[in-house]
């Protein structure tokens, strides 16, 4: 059956923010209750950045028991940690440093690497060992964060490139069509095997690619990148603002409207 969309609206940018730390928070909980520990991939992009934020402001730095979290990361720019454009580096000023996070809970891809494949090659490994994977399955992250493009990529996965076509690998090598063109990414294969896939988007300027993405109006929109996430068994939502939903025909209102 088609994956069903939990499709969540906040009225303002600080309700999006406690409701995306909320539902981190809730899921960390099942995590740990359920296997001790809760794996959770990252997203890069400022509309994340809100919510690390969120989670390191005292509302949320306590809420979270932090020493059994694992912390991956759904794609990276081929660039040093310290680049402008790194979502590491973005990731460990807005969230690792406020919250003190040890280095070990952290399984970072080394994108400044010269070898790319092989790196792709040992994040793979890398992946199997956070999730404590069983050999030849693919493997379960608990939570995984997903960005949405202008052009409805997801992770560093883009339309029309190889590595939206990636079936036997769980991270490849991409290609974006313009900035750090180099990337790696996560593969559809292991984000339809997480747990839970949490999209967060905000702002006027993405709600014609939520509408296609959300109700596809042609072939073209289900084969959109973002449009082939669909979690094979676990939960599939979208964390949206008003301005970014206000495209939708079956919105759900925000909390407080009537």
């Amino acid at each position: 059956m088609p994956v069903v969309p939990d499709i969540r609206i906040a009225g303002s940018i600080h309700e999006w923010a406690h409701d995306a730390a909320a539902l981190i928070a809730s899921a960390s909980e099942r995590a740990i209750r359920s296997h001790g520990r809760f794996t959770i991939a990252l997203s890069g992009g400022s509309t994340p950045k809100t919510l690390y934020q969120a989670l390191a402001s005292p509302t949320w730095s306590r809420g979270l028991d932090w020493t059994r979290v694992y912390f991956l990361f759904g794609d990276e720019r081929c660039v040093p940690p310290d680049h402008p454009d790194s979502n590491f580096g973005m990731v460990r000023a807005s969230l690792f440093y406020p919250l003190t996070i040890q280095s070990d809970h952290i399984s970072r891809i080394s994108g400044e690497a010269e070898d790319p494949s092989a790196v792709a090659q040992q994040y793979e490994e890398t992946i199997r060992q956070v999730t404590q994977a069983k050999p030849n399955t693919v493997p379960c992250i608990d939570l995984v964060l997903l960005g949405l493009g202008d052009d409805g990529h997801t992770a560093s996965l883009f339309p029309g490139t190889l590595a939206l076509q990636e079936t036997t690998k769980l991270v490849t090598v991409g290609q974006a069509p313009t900035g750090i063109r180099s990337r790696l990414t996560m593969t559809l294969g292991v984000l339809n095997r997480a747990a839970m896939v949490l999209f967060l988007v905000m702002g006027k300027g993405k709600a014609d690619m939520v509408r296609r993405v959300l109700e596809p109006g042609s072939e073209t929109d289900r084969c959109l990148p973002a449009a082939r996430v669909a979690p094979e068994s676990g939960q599939l939502v979208w964390m949206l603002d008003q301005a970014a939903a206000e495209g939708l025909t079956r919105r759900v209102p925000p909390k407080g409207d009537a």
